[in-house]
């Protein structure tokens, strides 16, 4: 282990020049102390190291030398699909892996090439998870990632929605979809996936199995994703949105509240605009409505008028209603409600 850290050490002196101790310690996730002694070995077999010292000194090779030790490890190589996801790779363990990978690499590319990769890095950086919500914890993803790479029978506890299962999995592949990590496996006859934060345990058992004939990994999970999409929604909304609606659309909803909003009619006198929203099951529909609080209206189907009616007398009466305020009208008193229906 100590060769590979010297290695790492001498890689990042030839690549990024001079480095404190303290940045080549947060690089190599060791002490102050043992980048001391690294540099002190360094130097002794011949690497022509130094320091300065001052408030902009730090460790720095001899100006021209350059190493040619950049032969790729198998963990090294095999982390390299994860170059872009450095969060990825550290998760799955593999974080140390791509550094030094990436190290070498770039101390084995041409001096002009090297630092049009060290600019990129610099100036790009993918950050593949959501806004505002915190990483799930994965506790079971090494063991995910074991029984995919060793083709081995994972065990499993999975919590799904209508409660817990015991399942027998033949894993064929991970997936990092919005920052959340799913498990593709196959069980019985058929090939599933599989939310890996939802697992509760998980055994790699001894059991090695043979990978279907030409699964690809990548056109499943697009196709999945298709099946998934088509099957989502169940039907259409038709609302009535303030200007303030409008924008709150595409907020909430995403692509599908832009091509809503995309295809809406002129406002009309008073700055109201028509839209219809695809939606999916009805109470999944109610929620979404009242997410969109005053600035939207429902307009029709009719059941889920009245449903978000139910919704929002219920929270009148939760909340306390105003003395003197009625529940909300039912939904054929709203001219034009009784004519909209959804698809």
């Amino acid at each position: 282990m100590r060769a590979d850290r010297l290695l790492s050490l001498l890689l990042l002196l030839q690549n990024r020049g001079r480095m404190t101790a303290p940045e080549i310690a947060a690089e190599l996730e060791v002490s102050v102390r043992t980048v001391y002694r690294d540099v002190e070995a360094l130097g002794a077999s011949g690497v022509p190291v130094y320091a300065e010292r001052g408030p902009a000194g730090g460790f720095s090779l001899l100006d021209g030398y350059r190493t040619r030790l950049t032969g790729l490890t198998g963990d090294e190589a095999d982390s390299l699909f994860l170059a872009g996801t450095p969060g990825a790779a550290a998760e799955l363990g593999l974080g140390a892996d791509l550094t030094t990978a990436q190290l070498k690499l770039r101390a084995a590319l041409p001096a002009e090439l090297g630092e049009r990769s060290r600019r990129i890095q610099e100036r790009f950086h993918l950050d593949a998870p959501g806004w505002f919500r915190d990483a799930e914890p994965v506790p079971h993803l090494a063991a995910a990632a074991e029984a995919v790479w060793e083709r081995r029978v994972l065990r499993v506890r999975y919590r799904r929605w209508r409660g817990e299962v015991r399942r027998e999995l033949y894993p064929l592949g991970l997936v990092l979809k919005g920052g959340i990590w799913y498990l593709v496996a196959r069980v019985e006859d058929s090939v599933r996936s599989y939310r890996v934060a939802r697992i509760l345990d998980a055994e790699v058992l001894a059991e090695v199995f043979e990978r279907p004939a030409g699964f690809d990994l990548a056109a499943y999970w697009e196709e999945s994703s298709r099946r998934l999409e088509s099957s989502r929604f169940q039907g259409e909304a038709e609302l009535l949105l303030s200007e303030r609606g409008v924008k709150l659309l595409p907020v909430q909803f995403g692509a599908v509240g832009v091509r809503a909003v995309a295809a809406a009619g002129p406002p009309d006198d008073q700055g109201r605009v028509r839209v219809v929203l695809p939606v999916e099951s009805l109470p999944v529909a109610v929620h979404d409505m009242l997410r969109l609080g005053t600035d939207a209206e429902v307009l029709g189907p009719p059941e889920l008028r009245s449903a978000v009616a139910r919704a929002v007398a219920e929270l009148a009466r939760r909340y306390g209603a105003p003395p003197g305020a009625g529940a909300p009208p039912p939904a054929h008193d709203t001219p034009g409600a009784a004519g909209a229906n959804g698809a």
